[in-house]
């Protein structure tokens, strides 16, 4: 999957620039689709990516390392600032505070969930 970089636009729109960079829209089409531009829940960025056709497990899991990670993953890390929404694709961290990374951004406490993009036609 090619997934092209998006900044998060605030500092409060990480999820936004995840959902925007999974399902290839920008960040101000989510912020619109969700009516909100600050903070998004698991409960949000689940129900968007599964109204786009992107499957995304109901289990959280641990990652110590990149080698835990699925080939495409919603990651949620425990940042020195915060909590916040990342994504892991097939070896490529695309980090909407941080940018394009080889590993994980800073962080105490890293959790995942499996994304599986739908089948192109």
């Amino acid at each position: 999957m090619k997934i092209d970089y998006i900044h998060e636009p605030t500092d409060l729109q990480c999820g936004q620039a995840v959902l925007a960079m999974v399902l290839g829209k920008t960040p101000e089409y989510i912020c619109s689709l969700l009516g909100n531009d600050r903070e998004t829940d698991l409960k949000e960025m689940k129900q968007t990516f599964r109204a786009h056709g992107v499957w995304i497990s109901d289990e959280r899991k641990q990652a110590e390392s990149k080698e835990d990670l699925p080939p495409l993953a919603l990651l949620s890390l425990e940042t020195p600032r915060c909590w916040h929404w990342s994504l892991y694709c097939e070896g490529t961290f695309y980090d909407p505070e941080h940018g394009v990374m080889e590993d994980f951004p800073q962080s105490a406490r890293k959790y995942f969930w499996e994304l599986r993009p739908q089948k192109q036609k």
